[in-house]
This record gives C-alpha cells, structure tokens and sequence, in this order.
C-alpha cells in the first residue's frame, strides 16, 4: 500500500504534520497586526520633495471616468481611469504595515516549533523510505 504522495511514507505523519503546520501558521498569521495610513490627505507617492496625495491621483481618475461615459472609443480616457486605478492600488498595498503582536518567547518558540517541526514532519511523509536501510 503506498503512503502519503504515492511514496512508502507514512500517512500518520503526513497528517500530523499537516495538522501542526496549520496550526502554527494560523497562530503566527494571528500574531501579525496589520495597520495602513491610507487616506485622502496621505502622501503615496514623493519624488524630488513633491508629495503625490491619493486625492490627487482621484483627479486623473474623475476626467477618466467622465471621457469614457462621453466618448467609449476615446484611449485618453481609458489610460486615465485604469492608470489612476493602479496608482491607487499600488499606493494602498505601499501603506500597509506589518507589525507583531507583543508576545512572551514560549509563544514565539511554540508557534516555530509547531510551524517548522510540522513542515518537517510534513515533507517527511512525502519521502520514499528505503527499505534495504537498517534502522
């Protein structure tokens, strides 16, 4: 009978592993705080000492918008609108933090060991055991 993966590993461990790795994964993901300081009066965007706001990239965005209902086929228009989309986009994604949640060095080491320990245990499942080894 063949294991986990189709090898000759063992189907305990592939679960076992599995089941620490999602467990240590969800409580890191859970220690990770996520903040952003987007917003209308932030600044996306500087180059040279001139600041580019979100509320400006809107002002492209609005004349986009407005060609496009007016003129469908206008390629202004549809530059406009999707350029300022992107602008926004990759200026939301620019905004965010990451940051730890404050946590004591047993749940810091049992969140590693689970996260780590598991993937381990995990891609040994997947492995072929050889058989002509003793031990």
């Amino acid at each position: 009978m063949k294991g986990a993966g189709g090898t000759s590993g063992g189907i305990g461990s592939f679960f076992i592993g599995l089941l620490m790795m999602c467990g240590g994964f969800y409580m890191l993901l859970k220690a990770i705080k996520v903040t952003s300081s987007f917003g209308f009066s932030h600044s996306l965007y500087s180059a040279d000492g001139m600041n580019l706001t979100s509320g400006m990239i809107m002002i492209p965005f609005i004349f986009g918008v407005g060609l496009m209902f007016y003129n469908a086929k206008n390629i202004l228009g549809w530059i406009l609108t999707f350029g300022s989309l992107v602008g926004l986009i990759f200026g939301v994604i620019s905004s965010i933090n990451f940051r730890f949640i404050h946590m004591s060095a047993f749940d810091l080491i049992v969140i590693l060991v689970l996260s780590v320990g598991g993937l381990g245990i995990f891609l040994r499942s997947l492995k072929a055991i050889d058989k002509n080894l003793p031990g």
